[in-house]
């Protein structure tokens, strides 16, 4: 599993997941996205999952100072991966109880989600 920041050009922060997703690892990536969100302001985030396979049971997965510290520096967010997952990932990502849109793109369509995220709201 890996969780990583590949680009933060054109206003968008891009972060790649792979296979099992652990909370650590979404900690550590939370942690680099903070520092990068608040150094430059507002940015959409695109998070493009290739091959995932889940969220790894047990840990702290109820953590929320990421969103409560940083939800003010998101315009957009936008996740493109498999159909099995959507609705599973717009519930971790709080779809609904976010100060900013968040909408779920499959594979096909992630020129679509570039695209809506690159619009202004």
């Amino acid at each position: 599993m890996s969780a990583e920041i590949t680009n933060t050009a054109d206003g968008i922060l891009t972060l790649k997941i792979t296979g099992k997703l652990t909370q650590p690892e979404l900690a550590a990536v939370q942690k680099q996205a903070a520092e990068i969100l608040q150094q430059k302001g507002e940015l959409s985030v695109l998070v493009l999952t290739e091959g995932f396979q889940g969220w790894e049971r047990g840990g702290a997965w109820g953590d929320l100072s990421f969103p409560i510290e940083n939800d003010a520096f998101i315009e957009k967010l936008a996740i493109v991966g498999e159909k099995q997952w959507e609705d599973l990932a717009l519930l971790f990502a709080s779809k609904g109880f976010r100060k900013f849109p968040v909408e779920y793109f499959s594979p096909a369509d992630l020129g679509k989600a570039r695209a809506w995220l690159a619009a202004k709201p």
